[in-house]
């Protein structure tokens, strides 16, 4: 066996990213975190690191936007992971740029962890988001830094619990809301399963310069199929309320901040079916479950009977 790679982590003690640091330190990669001093002494995010640390995360202090520390992190380890939010997509240009001085990386996987941005029909403000994560791939392939994209669709955790039903706690017992015609299919993964499936792809040569896509076919339901699962779980037929594009994309126009991002997202994804509109060509993608046909995911139907 190979020694395991060694990872390195920016923006670990975010959402999706507390996920794939669990992962690789399940999966007993030497695991390390770039943490910033206030990161440390923040009382949420202490805590995440606190724990990181004593499941034998590595801590290394450093700042994005601190090029030697940056640049002395990287040099520590083969593969760089980066996960940090919304805000600090823009600025991963940081990240490839330290990458490049530092020489020794042998994969980076910038942070992506949704839909595929270069197969996207998007309107604004999603539109903005993805065309910043597109150009960060150009950025990376213009640098030839080996790379791993993960296209991970959904997080069940966003979705799932409220049948994306904005406003909502639980999900719906009496009516729902439904984007466009209710056709298109998405694909919703637990997180635990993107964080799995990412650390794989990590020293696999199969994916080297490739999308790596999170479709497995138990996940890819239309939401028309969704509501009827969760029928059958509740023995109840729910009133449906389809929204026909025009009126989305007037709802997007006019909605505040950030529910105009979610209902773009949603726009995206249940209306132009954004997931899944085109096949993984072997030429820029493999999808994870053929690849790891061992990795034992939750499944849609699974993960709706926690809410009944």
């Amino acid at each position: 066996m190979a020694e395991k790679s060694k990872i390195l982590f920016i923006g670990g003690t975010g959402y999706i990213g507390k996920f794939i640091v669990e992962a690789s330190l399940k999966a007993g990669h030497p695991t390390f975190l770039l943490v910033r001093e206030s990161s440390v002494s923040d009382p949420v995010k202490g805590k995440v690191i606190e724990n990181f640390k004593n499941s034998g995360a590595i801590l290394l202090h450093g700042d994005l936007y601190d090029h030697e520390s940056l640049v002395k992190a990287i040099k520590q380890v083969d593969v760089v992971i980066s996960t940090v939010g919304h805000l600090q997509l823009g600025d991963q240009g940081k990240i490839v740029a330290a990458i490049k001085e530092a020489g020794n990386v042998k994969r980076f996987f910038p942070s992506e962890f949704g839909n595929d941005v270069d197969r996207t029909h998007a309107v604004e403000p999603a539109a903005s988001a993805f065309a910043t994560k597109a150009q960060l791939r150009r950025t990376i392939e213009a640098e030839g830094i080996p790379y791993t994209y993960v296209s991970s669709n959904f997080f069940a955790g966003f979705f799932l619990p409220t049948l994306a039903q904005p406003g909502a706690t639980a999900p719906p017992k009496d009516k729902v809301v439904i984007l466009g015609d209710g056709t298109a299919k998405a694909v919703f993964n637990k997180e635990d399963d993107i964080g799995t499936f990412t650390i794989k792809a990590v020293d696999d040569p199969r994916t080297l310069k490739k999308i790596l896509y999170i479709r497995p076919p138990s996940n890819t339901l239309s939401f028309n199929e969704l509501v009827t699962l969760w029928e059958k779980k509740i023995g109840k037929t729910l009133e449906k309320n389809y929204v026909p594009e025009e009126e989305v994309l007037k709802n997007i126009q006019e909605a505040p901040i950030p529910v105009n991002i979610f209902l773009s997202i949603g726009h995206s994804v249940f209306v132009k079916g954004d997931q899944t509109n085109f096949d993984i060509e072997p030429s820029f993608g493999v999808e994870a479950s053929e690849l790891y046909p061992d990795v034992k995911y939750t499944t849609v139907d699974e993960y709706l009977n926690q809410f009944v």
